[in-house]
């Protein structure tokens, strides 16, 4: 097929007005055949990466089983969040295993829904002091073999890995497995020092920057302070309750939208109406955005990551950075960028269509329209 007529993103320019053309399951650089579609007044942006959510439709990665992770990618793929990696809570190593496993048999059986490309560990090597809505009778000590036995149950789909690094053995973990994965500080009471130790060793990004963490202050700048003088990127939730917007505004000036990376951090209620559900075991409450435990700790967002992207342009971030870090940035943070995550020839054609207010008009998957129409 060929797209003529539309806004589309380029990585180097922002936003372009050029055809977009579509061979089988690639971008490519002619179309002779097959329909065109005008899409003048439209956006056309590649499909988001998501690498830092736990669930949707009433289903959790965390659950392990078969029929919630499909429920998953095919809410996300609905969602123009084309590619997908999951993320696990704090739970016991037999639980973790289940997860890990059914991931990879997700991504070798699967016919429908956004691409599984990874596993993202956000627990159990995390500080109880800032577990927020972890499990804190589940945490564990950075355990080089344990994330091993994990690795290989997912048959090599864990690309990120969470710590926090003033846990003892933290450093000599991040040391050990920088290499394999990427691993994120995160859940950590870690001072300025202690966190730029971390980067040194090997620690390459910051989950959900802000959140579970010291505050940024003028004589403690903490976490937030040794991410900006290190060569990182850090996670940003932009779902309008996590992060005040100034501080939205103020990320991206200070680190560069190169090196933010949105994800949305939703957890099972993603989809659903307000009511009683669970994270992690634990019960949480959600009215609206805002999903808490019972001691008022925000639990998650239900959120998608198409409107946490949405979200940042109405906090005055311009389109094309928000859509290179929801698109481009956590592509690159797992390793999947030469396939996706930008419009160019050879790539696969994931892209989602936008009209002028950001609403998702159709989502083209490998080529295909899968939801929406043109």
């Amino acid at each position: 097929m060929r797209l003529t007529g539309g806004k589309v993103y380029d990585v180097r320019d922002g936003f372009v007005q050029r055809d977009v053309c579509i061979d089988g399951a690639c971008i490519a650089d002619a179309s002779n055949c097959g329909q065109t579609y005008d899409l003048t007044g439209y956006y056309v942006i590649p499909g988001l990466t998501d690498v830092h959510f736990h669930g949707a439709m009433g289903h959790d990665f965390s659950d392990g089983d078969a029929e919630g992770l499909q429920a998953m990618a095919d809410y996300e793929l609905s969602r123009g969040v084309t590619q997908i990696c999951p993320a696990g809570m704090t739970l016991l190593e037999e639980q973790l295993t289940k997860v890990c496993r059914n991931a990879a048999e997700h991504r070798k059986n699967s016919k429908s829904g956004s691409m599984l490309c990874g596993v993202n560990l956000e627990g159990p090597f995390l500080s109880y002091a800032k577990k927020g809505a972890q499990n804190g009778d589940w945490l564990h000590a950075p355990d080089v073999a344990m994330l091993r036995r994990l690795e290989n149950a997912s048959e090599g789909l864990v690309k990120l890995v969470s710590v926090a690094p003033e846990e003892p053995g933290a450093l000599e973990f991040i040391q050990a497995v920088a290499d394999e994965v990427t691993v994120s500080i995160a859940h950590t009471t870690a001072d300025y020092d202690t966190a730029a130790a971390a980067f040194r060793a090997g620690a390459r990004q910051v989950t959900h920057l802000f959140n579970a963490m010291p505050g940024f202050t003028h004589r403690a700048p903490g976490v937030v302070g040794a991410a900006f003088d290190a060569d990182c990127k850090v996670e940003l939730i932009c779902d309008g309750v996590h992060i005040h917007p100034s501080m939205v505004r103020a990320v991206f000036q200070l680190f560069g939208a190169k090196r933010v990376i949105l994800i949305s951090d939703t957890m099972r209620a993603a989809g659903m109406s307000d009511g009683a559900y669970t994270l992690g075991g634990q019960d949480v409450n959600v009215k609206g955005k805002l999903a808490t435990l019972a001691d008022g700790t925000i639990a998650g967002s239900v959120t998608d990551l198409m409107n946490c992207m949405k979200t940042a342009v109405s906090f005055g971030i311009p389109l094309e950075d928000a859509v290179r870090a929801a698109a481009v940035n956590p592509a690159k943070a797992i390793g999947i960028y030469s396939r996706v995550g930008s419009i160019e020839t050879g790539k696969l054609a994931n892209l989602a269509v936008l009209d002028e207010d950001l609403e998702l008009k159709a989502v083209i998957f490998k080529g295909e329209v899968v939801h929406g129409s043109l």
